[in-house]
């Protein structure tokens, strides 16, 4: 099986990979966004939350830092219904020069949360 994570290519404060919609929550938030722009993350989150699952909501302690250091999700390649839609906000990125990396990988780290679509791994050491 094959993943896919849109992250940024340097650590944060907390020494993790901010994914991509992350980076773009944290524009939005600093109030750096166009009205369009944030017209497009409002709608596209709203229908990533009804679409998606959110694995915190399955197991709260999957994004836990101190349960799961450095939880990241990943996509399952095979998610192309929901990879096709980064797309747009890689596209808000790319016009505000935030870097942003798209990394493939056949094994990611150790799975503590997979679903259908996805998985949350903590990388390996």
């Amino acid at each position: 099986m094959t993943f896919v994570r849109f992250q940024s290519p340097t650590r944060d404060e907390r020494g993790n990979f901010t994914g991509v919609f992350g980076l773009v929550n944290n524009l939005a938030r600093a109030g750096r966004l166009t009205v369009e722009q944030e017209a497009f993350r409002r709608a596209n989150n709203d229908w990533y939350d009804a679409n998606f699952i959110n694995p915190a909501h399955t197991d709260p302690s999957v994004y836990d830092a101190a349960v799961n250091p450095g939880a990241a999700a990943w996509f399952k390649a095979t998610a192309r219904l929901f990879i096709d839609r980064v797309d747009g906000y890689l596209a808000i990125l790319e016009t505000l020069e935030v870097p942003c990396e798209t990394v493939w990988s056949t094994n990611p780290g150790r799975i503590i949360y997979e679903d259908e679509y996805q998985v949350v791994v903590v990388a390996k050491a």
